[in-house]
């Protein structure tokens, strides 16, 4: 099976998947978008309805044509590939909606998991709405709330950042702007950065309850359980692990219910063995506050015992 070139046309192919080896006709599609979403590891959670959508469509934009192509032909998908992604985005674009636009059905798929998710498709679908296109989902695997369903943790509430800032000092800023948040919290990371991303969280956000999962629905599966500054210095031990990471990070609790006076005192008394930085930061942490916040109630009473 060969990619098609971007946005062009191939010659007639048979509109049909296989399913335990027997062939399935692909009904006609209505023109428009599908944001089809893909498996995260196990090539057998693809649904039904994904399946048709792929194979009964024009064309299907995928992030890595190289991956998905293990996909569509495990299932003998016949229909062409071609690339989307944050560098040919802004240029595949306009020739994606011509096409829809002309009555052609287009499927977008990610390398693994529900497209748009820490993926550059939603400028897709927002311009395909924009220009009245029909913009239909398929719903199926995410890799942020498979994570969500095994870490143990509260879902009635929860908050997706998505990737952090490779760099401490920011990630570390944006963690702090992110305690105070009465949700769990969902974050992907690469694994060169995970027992860092965790030292940081742990600094941040003291030893909350937490999990890490990893390699989700494959042979190999992980979800390690624990407070984060202990998941900091396993990983930190272990070194580098492989595959797909999904960090789980429990809520603050008890932060409605902290007096001015109570925060006050366990500053004072944080004060008189720490400096300002590490007081307010262990205060902070310990009621999901911002630091910063924190930092500056700190900084005034350090001044005023002078």
């Amino acid at each position: 099976m060969t990619t098609a070139s971007p946005l062009k046309s191939g010659g007639p192919r048979e509109r049909s998947f296989l399913v335990h080896g027997a062939t399935v006709p692909a009904p006609p599609l209505a023109p428009g978008l599908y944001v089809v979403a893909t498996p995260i590891g196990n090539l057998a959670d693809v649904t039904l309805r994904a399946l048709s959508i792929m194979a009964g469509a024009d064309l299907i934009l995928a992030e890595d044509t190289r991956v998905s192509r293990t996909l569509i032909s495990r299932y003998g998908i016949e229909t062409p590939l071609s690339p989307y992604h944050e560098h040919n985005a802004a240029e595949v674009r306009p020739r994606a909606l011509r096409r829809m636009a002309e009555g052609q059905a287009l499927a977008l798929i990610s390398d693994a998991g529900t497209p748009l998710i820490s993926d550059p498709g939603y400028r897709l679908v927002a311009e395909a709405v924009a220009a009245g296109l029909a913009v239909t989902a398929a719903p199926g695997a995410s890799a942020a709330l498979t994570a969500l369903c095994v870490a143990g943790l509260p879902t009635d509430r929860f908050f997706f950042e998505g990737f952090l800032p490779p760099r401490s000092a920011a990630r570390r800023e944006r963690i702090n702007a992110l305690a105070a948040i009465p949700a769990t919290l969902v974050f992907y990371e690469a694994p060169s950065r995970l027992a860092e991303t965790l030292a940081d969280l742990a600094l941040e956000l003291g030893p909350r309850p937490a999990a890490v999962a990893r390699e989700l629905t494959k042979l190999h599966e992980e979800v390690r359980r624990g407070p984060l500054d202990a998941l900091a210095a396993d990983y930190a031990a272990a070194g580098e692990p492989r595959g797909e990471i999904v960090i789980v990070v429990g809520a603050a609790e008890g932060r409605e219910t902290v007096s001015e006076n109570v925060l006050t005192g366990e500053l004072v008394e944080a004060l008189r063995s720490l400096s300002v930085k590490d007081a307010a930061a262990a205060v902070a942490a310990k009621h999901g506050l911002p630091r910063r916040q924190v930092y500056a109630r700190a900084l005034a009473l350090a001044g005023a015992q002078r």
